[in-house]
């Protein structure tokens, strides 16, 4: 029999044991070592069903309602689909709010949205058990065929847009990418030349890890220009 050895939502450290047995599967931020369930870092700790993950104590995104969001698709039902936000527990696209068009009950739903495609959304509704509930109704929202999805710490997202737009519009302009940041802190980056693609993710890649230093937007311009000589 397995056992849980942590509480919900209890901080736990690199190496802590989570659970003993093989009756509980690691996920996010957890791993296995023999019959035991490891963190491997510093963070929440989330339990669902048998489902183990441990979410960083630095980068965990709390919905709101209004927010865009990137999420994957983990899983359906006849009626609606989960998508995995980047938070402790999935979030709901329900049938009515998946598209303008009506989807009738029993219909295909993998011809809209399958596991593994990310789309972009909207939070329409986080209620008071932080059960979040998905649009993607208006512009902008919508299933990602093509690029790159990476993932930053939800809260370096303001940097990489910068102020009315700057930082991003200043990436966009030396790389000639699409690219939407979602405030759960994936970013799809969408470009006609791989190169520059590239480029557009190592971008965001230095705003993030030199987020805290003055003089940002010169930093990254010199790093782009340097980059686009190679």
């Amino acid at each position: 029999m397995g056992e849980i050895l942590v509480k919900e939502k209890e901080i736990v450290a690199p190496g802590d044991v989570l659970a003993s047995g093989m009756d509980y599967i690691p996920t996010d931020g957890a791993f296995r070592d023999g019959e035991n369930i490891v963190s491997s870092l510093l963070g929440l700790v989330y339990i669902k069903g048998r489902l183990i993950k441990v979410l960083p104590l630095n980068g965990v995104y709390i919905p709101k309602k209004d927010d865009v969001v990137i999420g994957r698709v983990s899983d359906m039902t006849y009626s609606s689909w989960f998508v995995d936000v980047g938070y402790a527990y999935d979030a709901v696209l329900s049938l009515k709010d998946a598209s303008s068009d009506y989807i009738e009950r029993g219909a295909d739903l993998t011809t809209y949205f399958n596991i593994d495609d990310f789309i972009i959304a909207k939070v329409l509704k986080v209620n008071k058990s932080m059960a979040i509930d998905l649009t993607m109704k208006g512009p902008g929202l919508r299933k990602i065929t093509r690029g790159t999805v990476i993932t930053i710490t939800p809260q370096k997202v303001p940097r990489v847009v910068g102020k009315m737009g700057s930082m991003v519009s200043l990436i966009k302009e030396n790389t000639g990418c699409q690219i939407v940041a979602g405030q759960n802190g994936r970013i799809w980056i969408n470009g006609t030349v791989p190169d520059m693609e590239r480029l557009a993710v190592k971008a965001i890649k230095f705003i993030e890890q030199n987020a805290h230093k003055s003089g940002l937007t010169e930093m990254v311009k010199t790093m782009l220009s340097k980059e686009a000589k190679k």
